[in-house]
């Protein structure tokens, strides 16, 4: 890992988990922040205007970076946090750009709560921390390449066969509503297309990857509503073996403060 993804864990832990939210900005943040967390305002300044409230309000913070990934100019960071002893527990996924200095200038992000259980019961945050960085650039632009098939050709046309060929039978599922292996992902996606109203990615707007890891970020058309999405797959001999997603309902935009999701 490089600095940018230091810059990022630590505008997440010193800013947030420590406190030092002020400090974080001035060290981490570039000549501009360009914010897509729609509750928070662009720039330095809408990043305080929401956060010093929010380290006054919780004043137990257990945040934990579970995962990275770094691809060119973007880093995407994996984490768990627990406020105030576990009054609020939330799993978020948050995507950066950065300049030619590694400081951020980007930020998207999709926050979930902590799930009480899991359909296939696995643990919503487990598996290996990652990226193995053994595996070559080579292998990670493969398997970009086998995610953005996926995400094509099963999520947004609905060819559901040809999870035969890119998700091992035995998938791990730690998202919250898909059941466990390869019959479990594809009941998903078969069932939100019995509905009347349009299902599935309507767009993937990045794909990135490191190692044996790669994440997506899309939005979802389901139930008449809009979705902002992070899926992160872990890839093995080729096969998609294990798949993390946080889903976050896109609000109507006189809620945004700041230009959307994307």
């Amino acid at each position: 890992m490089g600095q940018k993804t230091d810059n990022a864990r630590a505008l997440y832990l010193e800013g947030i988990r420590d406190g030092n939210a002020r400090a974080a900005v001035t060290r981490y943040i570039g000549d501009r922040y360009t914010q897509h967390s729609t509750g928070v305002r662009d720039g330095a300044e809408g990043f305080l205007e929401f956060f010093e409230p929010f380290l006054v309000r919780n004043t137990k913070r257990d945040i934990r970076i579970l995962r990275a990934i770094e691809d060119g100019r973007f880093v995407f960071l994996h984490a768990a946090q627990s406020l105030n002893g576990g009054e609020a527990r939330w799993i978020t996924m948050d995507m950066f750009d950065t300049d030619e200095s590694d400081r951020i200038v980007e930020h998207w992000d999709v926050i979930a709560p902590w799930p009480e259980e899991t359909v296939s019961g696995a643990d919503p945050i487990a598996g290996p921390a990652g990226p193995d960085e053994a595996k070559s650039p080579a292998e990670a632009e493969r398997s970009k390449a086998r995610v953005r098939t996926l995400l094509t050709e099963a999520f947004q046309n609905g060819d559901l066969e040809v999870l035969e060929q890119l998700v091992a039978p035995d998938l791990v599922s730690h998202a919250s509503d898909v059941a466990a292996g390869r019959q479990g992902l594809r009941d998903w996606l078969a069932a939100g297309r019995r509905d009347d109203s349009p299902f599935g990615y309507d767009f993937v707007f990045k794909v990135l990857g490191q190692g044996d890891l790669v994440v997506s970020y899309s939005k979802l058309l389901r139930g008449g509503d809009e979705f902002a999405v992070f899926d992160l797959w872990r890839l093995d001999n080729e096969l998609i073996v294990e798949h993390w997603a946080n889903r976050e309902r896109i609000g109507p935009r006189e809620t945004w403060g700041n230009s959307g999701k994307f």
